[in-house]
């Protein structure tokens, strides 16, 4: 994403401005729809203390009830070093989520980022946590100050399809009400590349999600908050700290969800797609055979 597209004011624009029809607004809520999925956010929502006289329209009893039950469902972690160019994106795809009531807060983790990240953060209305770098860390921090009973984990260049808190909602559903044991879940692995060689890496992590109910963290992780704290949540890693979470999960609580993560290819692109799968794979064998991630790191560059 350019310089210009990175400011998550300039989503919309030209398009006239509605402000929420509530009597007491959520924390000066603004939106501006942009297309069928997307809205623009000006403000950070605060959704508590609004269920029962704020219903953004819905007047219906039953309305009412179903905002209440979604409200601070789903806490956003992001973390981030000089994410300049994905992070608007990411950030957008959250906000028909947090339209719905399903995203109660966002919380961007970063890591001493020296481009226009801070900015973004800034003008999105996400909150703003600041860390040493180093992922493991960002994240782990992250979980710590996020008060949402589930947990969603993103990457910055990781922008999730339009329709996946359909999907999410569903589960978190199941899950709640107890017709299905409380289970983590990821997104479906794409690239925004339309060549062949980012459909065979596509398909390659298709196969190892299969097999081995192992994604990675640029696929997005949802996990209910007990859950994550059972297994012991991330650890202070400088790499493979999705790896850790994941196996420590194991694969009978992990499931794998139809929507898509779409990730950048910007370092396929640059490094290689051969080379860059290599180096993956190698990283994740080194892993599991109980070489310091330190090391590993610096294989991983």
């Amino acid at each position: 994403m350019n310089g210009c597209c990175a400011d998550m004011a300039d989503v919309g624009r030209g398009r006239q401005q509605r402000t929420n029809p509530c009597d007491r607004p959520l924390e000066e809520f603004v939106r501006c729809r942009t297309s069928g999925h997307r809205v623009r956010m000006k403000r950070k929502i605060w959704f508590n203390g609004h269920a029962a006289s704020c219903t953004n329209g819905l007047g219906a009893p039953q309305d009412r009830a179903r905002i209440t039950e979604l409200l601070s469902m789903i806490s956003v972690v992001i973390p981030t070093l000089n994410a300049e160019d994905g992070l608007a994106a990411c950030l957008t795809a959250l906000v028909p989520a947090a339209v719905e009531g399903m995203v109660r807060e966002v919380i961007v983790v970063d890591g001493g980022s020296s481009d226009r990240t801070l900015k973004i953060i800034e003008q999105s209305g996400a909150e703003l946590v600041r860390s040493s770098p180093g992922r493991g860390e960002q994240l782990a921090l992250g979980a710590a100050q996020a008060r949402g009973p589930w947990l969603l984990f993103l990457h910055a260049d990781t922008v999730l399809e339009p329709g996946w808190e359909r999907e999410v909602s569903a589960l978190v559903e199941r899950i709640d009400s107890g017709r299905r044991q409380p289970t983590a879940a990821a997104f479906r692995f794409a690239l925004d590349d339309d060549g062949f060689r980012a459909r065979m890496i596509e398909a390659g992590v298709a196969l190892r999600c299969a097999l081995f109910r192992l994604p990675y963290g640029d696929q997005g992780l949802l996990i209910p908050r007990q859950l994550y704290q059972q297994v012991g949540g991330y650890g202070r890693l400088p790499l493979m700290e999705d790896v850790d979470l994941v196996r420590r999960i194991g694969r009978r609580r992990m499931t794998l969800m139809r929507a898509r993560a779409v990730t950048s290819a910007v370092r396929f692109q640059r490094d290689g797609y051969v080379r860059r799968s290599v180096r993956n794979l190698t990283c994740l064998a080194l892993y599991v055979l109980r070489v310091p991630t330190r090391f590993i790191a610096r294989l991983y560059g």
